[in-house]
C-alpha cells in the first residue's frame, strides 16, 4: 500500500495512538465469547512495546450511541489483554479529559493505557473535530489497526490524522488491504468468488464489480432465492427481494455477456416454518411446493460448490449458504467452508456470518486469510476508497 505502515515510523519513547477493534462480543454477564479481534491487535500493539513505544488504545464497543452504557465499558477488554499481553493494562473511565491526559503523561515505555469506550462521545460517529483534536493531543503518532470500522469516517479514524503529523497502518490494517486488493487488482486465476446471505441488495454493488474480475460466482443463502424468482423459478414462501427482481436480471445478463459463470443453487433444503425443527425435506428448482420455504442449499449444490472450489487459484467468501445458526440447515454453509479449507488456493474469507461459520468449525487455520471486517471489506470490494486508508500519510 502506498501508506506509511508502522514499520516506516520511530515509536521508541513516543505516545503511539493506536486505533484498534475490540468490539468483541459480550454475553449477559459482559464475558468475552470470542477474543480473536483482541488477538489480531497483539502483532502492532507488542511492536511498539519491544520498540520502546508508548501504546494508548481506543476503540468502540457496541452500539451505546452516544451515552455511558454500564455494560459496554472497556473493562472486560483490560482483562483480556492484560492476560494475553502477560502485563498490566491501565484501563482509563473515559477517553478524553484532564484524568486521560494526566495518565499519559506519566507513562513509561512499554506501558499500556487503554481508553473508555469511544461510542460513550457521541462526538466519535459524528466525526468532530474538536472531539478527535482532543484524543490527539497527547500523541505523537497515531496507527490505525482497526479494519473492521476504516470504512467510517469517524473522529477516531478520519479526524485525529489532521492533529498528528506522522498516520499510519498497523499490521492488521496493512495485512487486510494486502490480501483483498490482491483479490481485486491480481488474483491468480481461476477465481471464484462465493456470496451468500439473506440480502441480495447488500450484494449488488460487490457483484457488479467482481463480474468483469472472477471466472465464476457461486450464490447461496436467501439472496439466491431473488435470482431464481427473476428467471420465474418457483420459491414458495423463500425469502425474496421483489424491488431487486429487475436488478437480478441483469446481473445475469451482465454475466453471460461477460462469459462470467454464476452459478445459482440447483437443489435446497426446504422447511415448512423458520425453525430448526420444522418439517424439512430436500427439493430441486422445480419442485418447491407453496407453503415452504429454502433455507439451505442441498447436497447437489454442495457437491458442486465443492468442486469448483477445489479447482480454483484464488476464492473470496462472503455471506454463509444458509441459516447455519440452525444446526438442519448448516450443511451448505460447512460443506463450502470445508471445501475451502481443503483446497489449494488463495482464500479469504470475509463477513461477520462467514468469519463466525469458519470459526465454530474451527477451520480458520486452514484458509489463507480471515478478515475482520464486514462491512469495510464488502465497501473495498465494491471498489470503494476507505476514509480510514485514505486519511492515513502517504509514502514519500
Amino acid at each position: 500500500m502506498a501508506k506509511l505502515t508502522i514499520g516506516d515510523v520511530d515509536v521508541q519513547g513516543r505516545k503511539v495512538l493506536v486505533r484498534v477493534d475490540f468490539n468483541v462480543p459480550l454475553d449477559e454477564q459482559c464475558n468475552i465469547t470470542d477474543d480473536t479481534r483482541i488477538r489480531a491487535a497483539l502483532p502492532t500493539i507488542r511492536y511498539i512495546l519491544d520498540n520502546g513505544g508508548k501504546a494508548i488504545l481506543m476503540s468502540h464497543l457496541g452500539r451505546p450511541k452516544g451515552k455511558v452504557v454500564e455494560s459496554l465499558r472497556m473493562n472486560p477488554v483490560a482483562k483480556r489483554l492484560s492476560e494475553l499481553l502477560g502485563l498490566t493494562v491501565k484501563k482509563m473511565d473515559d477517553c478524553i479529559g484532564s484524568e486521560v491526559n494526566n495518565a499519559i503523561s506519566t507513562m513509561s515505555n512499554g506501558d499500556v493505557v487503554l481508553l473508555e469506550n469511544l461510542r460513550f462521545h457521541a462526538e466519535e460517529t459524528a466525526g468532530d473535530e474538536d472531539f478527535a483534536k482532543e484524543l490527539a493531543s497527547s500523541a505523537d503518532i497515531y496507527i490505525d489497526d482497526a479494519f473492521g470500522t476504516a470504512h467510517r469516517a469517524h473522529a477516531s479514524m478520519v479526524g485525529v490524522t489532521h492533529y498528528i503529523a506522522e498516520s499510519a497502518a498497523g499490521y492488521l490494517l496493512e495485512k487486510e488491504i494486502r490480501y483483498l486488493s490482491g483479490v481485486v487488482e491480481k488474483p491468480k486465476k481461476p477465481f471464484i468468488a462465493i456470496l451468500g446471505g439473506a440480502k441480495v441488495s447488500d450484494k449488488i454493488p460487490v457483484i457488479e464489480n467482481l463480474l468483469d474480475k472472477v471466472d465464476c460466482l457461486l450464490i447461496g443463502g436467501a439472496m439466491a432465492y431473488t435470482f431464481l424468482k427473476a428467471q420465474n423459478i418457483a420459491v414458495g414462501l423463500s425469502r425474496v427481494e421483489e424491488d431487486k427482481l429487475e436488478i437480478c436480471q441483469k446481473l445475469l445478463s451482465d454475466a453471460k455477456e461477460k462469459n462470467t459463470e454464476l452459478l445459482l443453487p440447483q437443489d435446497h433444503v426446504i422447511a415448512d416454518a423458520f425453525k430448526n425443527d420444522a418439517n424439512r425435506m430436500v427439493t430441486d428448482n422445480s419442485e418447491t411446493p407453496d407453503g415452504w420455504m429454502g433455507l439451505d442449499i442441498g447436497p447437489n449444490t454442495i457437491v458442486t460448490y465443492a468442486h469448483r472450489i477445489r479447482k480454483a487459484c484464488t476464492v473470496l467468501w462472503n455471506g454463509p449458504m444458509g441459516v447455519f445458526e440452525m444446526s438442519n440447515f448448516a450443511g451448505g454453509t460447512e460443506g463450502v467452508a470445508r471445501a475451502l479449507a481443503d483446497s489449494a488456493s488463495v482464500s479469504i474469507v470475509g463477513g461477520g456470518d462467514s468469519v463466525s461459520a469458519i470459526n465454530k468449525l474451527g477451520l480458520a487455520d486452514f484458509v489463507t486469510h480471515v478478515s475482520t471486517g464486514g462491512g469495510a471489506s464488502l465497501e473495498y470490494l465494491e471498489g470503494k476508497v476507505l476514509p480510514g486508508v485514505a486519511a492515513l500519510t502517504d509514502k514519500n
